[in-house]
């Protein structure tokens, strides 16, 4: 966190809002008599959300580090929520993504915070581009460069918003859609923002967002924005932190990825053609007599698209990899010349306007973090690339960022809460606390209030072969047919790959045509991932195949979701890059990789996944997990013993006949 050692241990001391323990109000609201059975419809006192309420009170009181599995069902959001508000002072609130920043700032704190009758004031924070910059959207005006007719329309709605908003938030804005293009047009970047020399510095939407966070006692930003902030300051997260009390995390299983990707270093080619972009744009506002301006922005993006096209298939690869393309070395120093080319352009223009000298100063940047990458391997680090469709980075990333991040929280003065329904194996956290460096932090887990044994079964099927091989895919697609059939739709298949998916897209529409069967295939991708979801609830017999947007983060309620499939065991592929060095780093310490990481990882990975059939304690289902591992291999036990306690078949009759009793007991 770049704190120096006076900073990091300031602290803020509020007051509780009682003038009695923190601990006996959190028993009274979660008890029969809490207000909170008034204020939210179907709340009831349940062990397991009171007693991990009382952990998250005794960590906030005592400035510890606890980390918290709580199963679906447990309530977890109340658990924190209540304790956090009944202490007093400030709390930062960290969720995995920017939906679960909505729900919590919208429903959740309001709904507590009415409850508890606490004089609290919340803010949320997100990242400089979910907000409207006037700067950009008015040079997006004037310049009315535009590709659709679609473009012109929603830039007529986004100025209008814009005039009337107090937020200037883009979710606010349903009509127009998340990834319309216009979008990147109007909003700024960390790179293409002028700050303070911005002539709407005042009007600044980002800048109003930070500061009510700052006034705020409750502030609710996401994971990517907070870890992006602890290392590039650029967010307005550092301020808030040396006043902060509790730093809580939600959905906390996501953070050694999200962690990883912002203790390392990356640069793309997606960064110079916005260069490119912008430094074109300002020059035909501030030096249109200067030529050689809009030429070198042309040459330097025809050297990001030719490093680019180096590659003909998307995917990770290390950098050692690229010896075998004779393309990519010269394609790289003649980007890197090109660059440079540019640089010395623009730092002759560069006292002409404000817009001038930031696309001066991001080119310099992006030279030095090129330079850097061509520097060669780093201690400690992997160098591996990234393939998109339009796109490439270059990536550095530590082979572990438990003492990095273990520095970043030691010596602070507060609490730190991590919680999520699946961080533990077999209730053992050890992969997790050693992965983030928690070793020194207290560890609790509450099992999941729903009657897993008379609401879900665990079906894994038989004779089917090994998942590597030849007809996997339409192997597993066969063996779900009488199970959709059963459960007349109702159904999720979770794949680890979208090859795989796509792959058993067309076999299942084939198979219904076949069949005469009507219910709705839904393919991720065919829409936004709520789009998607909206239809699967209302059609209510829909079949929805995902790949790992669809593992988590997902909660469909009621009789709409009664069978989810899975179609591997979710191993990480062990040719990726940065896996392949972690792996290869535990073993040269004559550690166990596959026990010691990639199990741990597939089994929380897994428990996502399965957490998608029961969300209600009204819910019934069936999870189908096609993988013959899971019974075949040694550690197969370890797997299922990590899993809801469900009852378990490998019988296809038997979850035939467990969709007839849910259908009857329904009836």
């Amino acid at each position: 966190m770049r704190f120096s050692a006076r900073r990091i241990s300031r602290k803020i001391t509020h007051p509780s809002l009682f003038p009695y323990p923190v601990s006996a109000e959190v028993e009274r609201f979660f008890s029969d008599q809490s207000p909170l059975v008034a204020a939210v419809s179907g709340f009831r006192p349940r062990p397991q959300q009171r007693d991990m309420a009382l952990a998250v009170a005794k960590a906030i009181q005592e400035n510890s580090i606890l980390v918290a599995e709580a199963g679906t069902g447990t309530g977890k959001t109340f658990a924190y929520l209540v304790p956090a508000l009944l202490n007093g002072g400030k709390v930062i609130i960290s969720t995995g993504t920017k939906n679960l920043q909505d729900q919590l700032f919208q429903k959740d704190l309001p709904m507590v915070r009415d409850a508890l009758r606490a004089p609290v004031s919340v803010a949320l924070l997100k990242g400089r581009a979910n907000y409207v910059c006037h700067y950009h959207l008015e040079r997006a005006q004037s310049e009315g460069l535009f590709k659709t007719r679609e473009d012109v329309r929603h830039l007529a709605k986004i100025v209008q918003y814009a005039k009337v908003s107090q937020s200037g938030d883009r979710s606010g804005l349903a009509d127009v859609p998340e990834n319309a293009p216009i979008w990147m047009n109007v909003t700024s970047t960390r790179d293409n923002c002028l700050g303070q020399d911005c002539p709407q510095h005042k009007e600044c939407f980002v800048l109003k967002a930070r500061s009510e966070a700052m006034q705020a006692d409750i502030v609710v930003v996401n994971h990517h924005l907070f870890f992006a902030d602890v290392m590039l300051r650029d967010e307005g997260v550092a301020e808030l932190l040396p006043a902060c009390n509790t730093v809580i995390f939600d959905e906390a299983h996501q953070l050694p990825e999200t962690a990883s990707l912002f203790f390392g270093e990356n640069f793309s080619t997606t960064q110079l053609l916005d260069l490119a972009r912008d430094s074109r744009l300002e020059g035909v506002a501030s030096a249109k007599d200067f030529a050689e301006l809009p030429k070198a922005c042309d040459t330097l993006e025809k050297a990001a698209r030719d490093l680019r096209l180096v590659f003909k298939k998307e995917g990770r690869l290390p950098a050692v990899a690229t010896e075998n393309f004779r393309e990519f070395a010269p394609a790289l120093k003649t980007l890197g010349e090109q660059l440079s080319a540019l640089v010395s352009i623009l730092k002759q223009q560069a006292e002409r306007s404000e817009g001038l000298e930031n696309c001066w100063q991001r080119a310099q940047e992006l030279g030095q973090q090129l330079r850097q990458w061509q520097a060669g391997d780093v201690p400690d680090k992997v160098r591996w690339l990234e393939v998109f469709h339009h796109a490439l980075q270059l990536n550095s990333t530590p082979l572990s960022i438990a003492e990095i991040f273990e520095k970043q929280i030691g010596g602070s003065a507060r609490a730190w809460i991590f919680t999520s329904a699946t961080l533990a194996v077999k209730q053992d956290f050890s992969h997790y606390q050693s992965e983030m460096g928690l070793l020194k932090a207290t560890t609790a887990c509450w099992d999941s209030p729903f009657n897993y044994a008379e609401q879900g079964l665990l079906y894994v099927p038989q004779s089917l072969p090994e998942p590597n091989s030849e007809g996997y895919t339409e192997a597993v697609v066969q063996a779900a047919l009488p199970m959709i059939e059963a459960s007349a739709g109702r159904a999720f298949l979770l794949f680890t790959s979208l090859r795989a998916m796509q792959r058993a897209h067309e076999l299942l529409q084939a198979e219904f045509e076949r069949r005469g069967w009507t219910f709705p295939l839904l393919l991720q991708g065919e829409g936004s991932r709520n789009e998607l979801l909206t239809r699967f609830r209302t059609h209510g017999n829909a079949v929805l195949l995902g790949s790992q947007s669809f593992w988590e983060g997902v909660d469909v309620r009621g009789e709409a979701l009664s069978l989810v499939i899975i179609d591997k065991l979710p191993f990480a592929p062990p040719d990726d890059p940065v896996l392949a060095a972690r792996l290869d780093q535990l073993k040269k310490q004559g550690r166990n990789a596959f026990m010691e990481y990639q199990l741990p990882r597939a089994i929380i990975t897994l428990k996502q996944g399965a957490g998608r059939l029961i969300r209600d304690e009204d819910d019934r289902g069936v999870l189908m997990i096609c993988d013959p591992r899971l019974i075949g291999k040694h550690y197969g036990r370890r797997i299922w013993q990590s899993l809801p306690p469900m009852r378990r078949t490998r019988e296809a009759s038997v979850a035939v006949e467990f969709f007839r009793h849910s259908t009857a007991d329904a009836a």
